[in-house]
């Protein structure tokens, strides 16, 4: 099977590289795609969520790699703003215009920032903390990963111990997986619903379209059946693409 090129775009990648290349080759390893490549984007340095949100500066990105990626995928962290999911959607509909058929474009918010990913991962977090507070928090990062990072002992470690805490949080993908399972639900909606056309795909867009389930909700929970069905029929758009 081809390998599957996979360009992950971060809003800032001077930290968030750490925490997004392992845990998103986990994902695609875990669907049938251990072969698949995973670059971060660096170049441009985004800088920043008001960046990541505007389609001028994710437009340059998608023209300039277009060429060798099979699928982008922007990650930002939430920030308990409840208008990101529709500024994302936004920005989904656009690229995925631009790119056509046989590439794919996915954007999605960590609750509330992607160092949540890394708590997911790891089973010995202190006693007294309440998973559903985490995915709360506003300022997770401050409030429970450094921390967390200082009891591991990896504070002096690369980003504040972000690769070393992230590559152990990836190796117990299924317990991410299970802490963050809106994904898996919603996926499967998509796909029982164009039954006819995923029995058709070959097993690299399958693959592919499984690896979208980066699409989280840390609280492990469907909000509501708006959220559902958006998320329905953004599986529908994006296997009409193919």
């Amino acid at each position: 099977m081809e390998a599957v090129n996979v360009l992950v775009v971060p809003e800032d990648f001077r930290k968030d590289q750490f925490i997004l290349k392992p845990i998103v080759r986990a994902l695609l390893a875990e669907v049938g795609c251990a072969k698949a490549k995973v670059e971060v984007c660096k170049d441009p340095l985004i800088g920043g969520i008001t960046e990541a949100l505007k389609w001028q500066v994710i437009e340059p990105i998608l023209a300039r790699y277009r060429w060798y990626v099979d699928l982008f995928l922007l990650c930002v962290d939430r920030d308990c703003s409840e208008g990101r999911v529709g500024a994302l959607r936004g920005l989904e509909e656009k690229a995925q215009a631009m790119l056509g058929t046989g590439r794919f474009f996915l954007a999605e918010n960590a609750w509330q920032e992607l160092e949540v990913w890394i708590l997911a991962g790891h089973d010995k977090l202190p006693k007294d903390w309440k998973w559903n507070e985490i995915c709360a928090e506003r300022d997770p990062k401050e409030r429970y990963y450094l921390p967390f990072a200082k009891l591991s002992g990896c504070m002096d470690h690369p980003a504040e111990g972000r690769g070393t805490l992230a590559n152990e949080a990836a190796r117990t993908y299924k317990r991410i997986r299970k802490l963050v399972r809106r994904t898996f639900a919603i996926l499967r909606i998509g796909l029982q619903q164009h039954s006819a056309l995923s029995n058709a795909l070959d097993e690299r867009q399958v693959a592919l379209l499984l690896g979208l389930q980066i699409i989280e909700d840390e609280a492990g929970k469907i909000r509501d059946e708006d959220e559902t069905r958006d998320s329905s029929q953004r599986c529908s758009r994006m296997m009409s693409s193919i």
